[in-house]
């Protein structure tokens, strides 16, 4: 679907849509958005997280997250105002997506991105069930190993974990309406776009 379809009936704006993508550490997903972001005429627009943790030097609130205290993330978790969240480790920081902030996007007919683990992407799609979820996932598993290792910025025993990490996350993934294996970025990339295009 490109931007002017679905227009109704007196010029009224078209809903728009949720857009998930997951995948493993590594697999090449942000290289891919970005690709979304400059190369398509898609509607697209970043979800804007919500943080507890503090901003640092440069972000706005608003535009890079949305800085809640814990008191008051907690609070609105609790009053069920967030599709998804997590907390980075025990006592951590939080992080999540506001309802609110999507219904907002939607509203305007824009396609709202949500880069989210597996264990987000179910919660959002229990809600919105006709989000296109796509996963992105690595050739093969060794495959993603090397990656890991080609990117020079963890050590052994960091990349392990996110091997395994990535070993859980495929084999959650089933609910997913799109596979993308990111064998060739440009191949990936085109598939994507395809996807993005039936409706």
């Amino acid at each position: 679907m490109k931007k002017e379809d679905g227009q109704a009936d007196g010029g009224a704006t078209p809903r728009g849509r949720v857009l998930v993508f997951s995948g493993p550490s590594g697999v090449g997903k942000g290289t891919l958005l970005k690709r979304l972001f400059a190369e398509t005429d898609f509607p697209l627009v970043s979800s804007v997280s919500a943080t507890t943790r503090a901003p640092r030097p440069g972000e706005v609130d608003g535009v890079d997250y949305r800085f809640l205290s814990r008191e008051e993330f907690l609070r609105r978790r609790e009053a069920g105002e967030f599709l998804e969240s997590f907390e980075v480790y025990a006592g951590g920081a939080l992080y999540g997506t506001l309802r609110e902030d999507v219904e907002a996007a939607l509203s305007r007919g824009d396609w709202v991105v949500l880069e989210i683990d597996v264990k987000g992407a179910a919660s959002v799609a229990a809600t919105y069930s006709d989000a296109e979820t796509v996963f992105i996932e690595p050739p093969s598993i060794e495959a993603l190993r090397e990656r890991l290792k080609g990117r020079g910025s963890e050590g052994d025993a960091e990349i392990e974990k996110r091997v395994a990490q990535a070993e859980t996350e495929l084999a959650a993934s089933g609910f997913y309406r799109w596979r993308v294996v990111n064998d060739d970025l440009d191949e990936a990339f085109k598939k994507i776009v395809a996807f993005l295009s039936e409706k």
